[in-house]
């Protein structure tokens, strides 16, 4: 068996204990990978941050274009209506905001030219008049008695004169009525749905007010619109 000199024995020794040395090339590479591995992070990251706030700001758009929509409709549905009547003209103010839904009703029965001819079904003095295509008022003794009660009141009422407004009972078939109180009513938002109110032909609505009636407070002679015309601006 050969014999190892001492030297070479020692060099061998040294090798296995020595710390295994990492190459200039592999750290290099081990930091090129973590800097490239930062930078798809980073990106991905401002890329998502950019998405969410773009679909934040078209959401907003979609809204703010809405909203548009919706106000520019409101604008362009007519504001006013002037109604014609045997006795004159009255105007009256629609109310678009607070009673949307029964001023749309309103405006597409004038257009499709139901209002005219509608005779005026009641009329009891100091409170109400009534135009309608049916021949009903509702229990005639309540309108009547609450009129005269409030007649005599004098304190600040909720409701003024001259508020134009329809029936609550669900329109169908059955067709559509207007009133136009001719005295404060205050209980009128438990009765009617207002959606407008006279601006100018108060004296045509007492002149109506004024005419003959039998007692069912029907008038006597026929009395009703003759037309109806829709305008933006007064």
């Amino acid at each position: 068996m050969a014999k190892i000199k001492p030297q070479a024995l020692l060099l061998q020794s040294k090798r296995k204990k020595g710390p295994n040395r990492i190459s200039v090339t592999s750290i290099v590479l081990f930091t090129l990978i973590v800097v490239l591995a930062l930078c798809f992070l980073f990106s991905s990251y401002k890329h998502w941050s950019q998405r969410s706030s773009f679909q934040a700001e078209n959401q907003e758009l979609v809204v703010e274009d809405e909203n548009s929509f919706m106000d520019s409709k409101k604008s362009d549905l007519p504001g006013y209506a002037i109604i014609d009547t045997h006795k004159g003209s009255i105007t009256v103010e629609l109310f678009k905001d607070s009673s949307p839904d029964v001023v749309d009703e309103f405006i597409d029965l004038c257009q499709r030219g139901r209002l005219k001819g509608m005779l005026f079904r009641h009329i009891i003095k100091h409170y109400v008049i009534q135009a309608g295509d049916i021949d009903k008022l509702g229990s005639i003794e309540d309108w009547t008695t609450r009129g005269k009660h409030y007649s005599q009141l004098d304190t600040s009422l909720k409701h003024e004169a001259f508020m134009l407004g329809t029936s609550k009972a669900k329109h169908d078939n059955q067709g559509f009525d207007l009133y136009i109180t001719t005295a404060p009513m205050p209980d009128l938002s438990e009765k009617l749905i207002v959606f407008g109110r006279v601006i100018k032909g108060e004296d045509v609505v007492q002149e109506i007010e004024e005419v003959d009636t039998d007692e069912h407070y029907q008038p006597k002679s026929g009395i009703g619109i003759t037309n109806v015309t829709l305008k933006l601006k007064i």
